[in-house]
């Protein structure tokens, strides 16, 4: 079991703490999922290893964009599970961005994209400051022209968490290369709108002893 192993796969909601804490303290009472705005945390089923009712996020399905900037499920946790200390979203480390498959990467190709991320059935949210700070739009109600991909990077909440990088000093190479930075939070923003399938960047769930301040 991952647990048991130490291998841990699963993003837990933001303040969660160290693993071995964080299921002693989780009451599985759902507080956190009640208060998600966009409706980012699940409770885990029995069957696969990591705590029947414990709560985590799937970030290709929705991610945790921040709507709430309060970090709603850290205040509603009632047993302090989620209380690793937060006084802003930048301070959040829930895990870290990888690009899994740089070679269905579009901006690594040097491709633009046009139409729906994740195409007309996708349910996912996510917060689009353009049009409204406080209530997240589906991303499938939220058509894109970009003569470049750079879906990753416009729409991570965290400034300056992924930046594209040219693949060459040729001008006329249109190739870009995603960069994860120390600011990035593992939210799951960059994985969930991620056009390519399966997404060619996605969340690693941190190492959680590595967050204990």
């Amino acid at each position: 079991y991952p647990v048991a192993t130490g291998v841990f796969t699963r993003l837990r909601p933001p303040g969660a703490l160290e693993e071995d804490k964080f299921l002693s303290a989780c009451i599985k009472c759902g507080q956190c999922v009640q208060v998600c705005p966009v409706a980012a945390i699940s409770l885990a089923d029995g069957d696969e290893g990591y705590g029947l009712g414990v709560p985590f996020i799937y970030a290709r399905d929705q991610a945790c964009d921040f709507s709430c900037d309060a970090v709603q499920c850290v205040l509603a946790c009632p047993t302090g599970a989620l209380s690793q200390t937060i006084s802003k979203k930048e301070e959040v480390r829930m895990g870290v961005a990888r690009l899994a498959r740089p070679d269905g990467c579009l901006a690594a190709k040097g491709q633009g994209f046009k139409g729906l991320a994740r195409g007309y059935d996708f349910k996912g949210l996510l917060r689009y400051e353009e049009i409204d700070r406080w209530e997240p739009v589906k991303v499938a109600e939220h058509p894109y022209e970009l003569e470049l991909c750079d879906l990753c990077v416009r729409e991570c909440p965290i400034d300056g968490a992924i930046r594209l990088e040219a693949m060459s000093a040729d001008p006329a190479d249109k190739r870009k290369m995603p960069v994860i930075t120390e600011k990035c939070t593992g939210c799951g923003a960059c994985e969930m709108i991620c056009p390519a399938e399966p997404a060619a960047i996605v969340i690693d769930a941190k190492v959680l002893k590595e967050r204990v301040a």
